[in-house]
């Protein structure tokens, strides 16, 4: 029975998709909830899975193809269980009348059968290394290696010759969403930046005082990102403009905190949304923190969880910066920067000492903040890291 294969349903907020990669070609059997296309959308990458065991019987869209929700994008040949038996591994006989040699029938993984069919490989010519003979990935690739080991040298002694190199590839679907987003919000608003700087080291000393049993209790490690968000998420309760959009001529107020944790991936940057973050603890920020971050990396965020948000935190410090600007996610009016932490002398009570500091940078939309809103917020946020007590007691 032919089965459509249809791309997935789209939110409002998603006009379309690309299809990224085909991960089954036609005429290859797949087994049930596998993996068969990828398609990428301007936020995150959707999979497509197999509806049943059977076999891909025909592709319509190809890699590159653009596709709207619920597009049929190939089809799908439901097979019963004995057409999808394991192939008869009795002994054959070639030309000669010899038998096919023992190394015809080796067990082979997954990740090397792949690599085996895409390079059209001679399981003859590959050594195994694996158990009862078996032929893993890394056989397949020693086997590749081996072979294109001249073409290889020669390849390289060409690239040091020729120094002048350059590569032409398109851009992502997500990078060229981010690249034309940038741009529209340098455009369209009026955005300006306020800094100052917050002494780290009493949330130093409280990680370092509670910081394992803290992870023993809630099975999470206790960073700095969770203390950011509740200072914020209070912040942003004093100062209500700062947590508010503009909608054509309108102000739109939001009476909830959703806080977006900004996270690189080798895709981009993407931003999940913690909802409701004014009415979570801090355990469970820091293991949506976690969550968020993991699935980031993975591709496994969906749509929903990165839809929405009020205020923004980005985190250059993780890759060593020490003073950046930030620019706005639309069309959220604020976003907060966080920066390296780095030991510098300060004065405090007249004298000079080390502290742990870091810079902060909030950049906002002057259209609706003024300098003083902008400058008090982040002010209300550097008091509160420095007194981690206000955070519990809601100053």
């Amino acid at each position: 029975m032919s089965i459509k294969i249809k791309s997935p349903t789209f939110p409002e907020s998603v006009a379309d998709g690309t299809v990224a990669n085909w991960l089954k070609k036609e005429g290859e059997t797949v087994n049930q909830d596998e993996v068969i296309a990828e398609i990428e959308t301007d936020k995150v990458v959707l999979e497509v899975l197999a509806q049943s065991d059977g076999v891909i019987s025909k592709i319509i869209k190809s890699e590159g193809d653009i596709v709207s929700s619920a597009e049929v994008i190939g089809e799908f040949s439901e097979s019963s269980n004995s057409s999808l038996a394991q192939p008869n591994t009795k002994e054959k006989t070639v030309k000669n009348n010899k038998k096919v040699d023992k190394g015809v029938t080796k067990k082979i993984g997954p990740a090397a059968k792949k690599i085996i069919s895409e390079e059209n490989l001679d399981l003859k010519e590959i050594e195994s290394s694996g158990k009862d003979d078996r032929i893993t990935k890394a056989d397949v690739i020693n086997h590749l290696d081996k072979d294109q080991k001249d073409s290889k040298e020669g390849y390289e002694k060409n690239l040091i010759s020729s120094d002048r190199l350059e590569k032409r590839v398109p851009m992502s679907r997500l990078r060229s969403t981010i690249a034309k987003r940038l741009v529209s919000v340098k455009q369209e608003t009026a955005m300006l930046t306020t800094f100052n700087e917050v002494d780290m080291l009493p949330i130093k000393e409280l990680r370092s005082k509670y910081g394992a049993e803290f992870e023993k209790e809630h099975e999470v490690k206790l960073g700095f990102m969770g203390f950011f968000v509740i200072a914020a998420v209070q912040a942003l309760k004093k100062f209500p403009e700062v947590n508010a959009s503009i909608d054509g001529d309108d102000i739109v107020y939001h009476g909830f905190q959703d806080i977006g944790v900004a996270v690189s991936t080798e895709r981009g940057l993407v931003v999940p949304i913690i909802k409701d973050a004014d009415t979570k603890s801090l355990p469970e920020i820091e293991k949506s923190i976690l969550s968020y971050s993991e699935k980031a990396r993975t591709g496994k965020l969906s749509i929903e969880e990165m839809q929405g948000g009020t205020f923004t935190i980005s985190n250059g410090g993780i890759f060593g910066s020490l003073l950046s600007t930030p620019i706005l996610n639309a069309p959220q009016t604020a976003i907060l920067g966080m920066h390296a932490i780095q030991d510098r002398p300060v004065a405090i009570n007249g004298e000079v000492v080390i502290r742990p500091m870091m810079y902060l940078a909030m950049s906002y939309d002057h259209r609706l903040l003024d300098g003083k809103e902008a400058v008090t917020f982040l002010v209300s946020i550097k008091e509160q890291l420095e007194s981690p007590e206000r955070l519990l007691l809601n100053l």
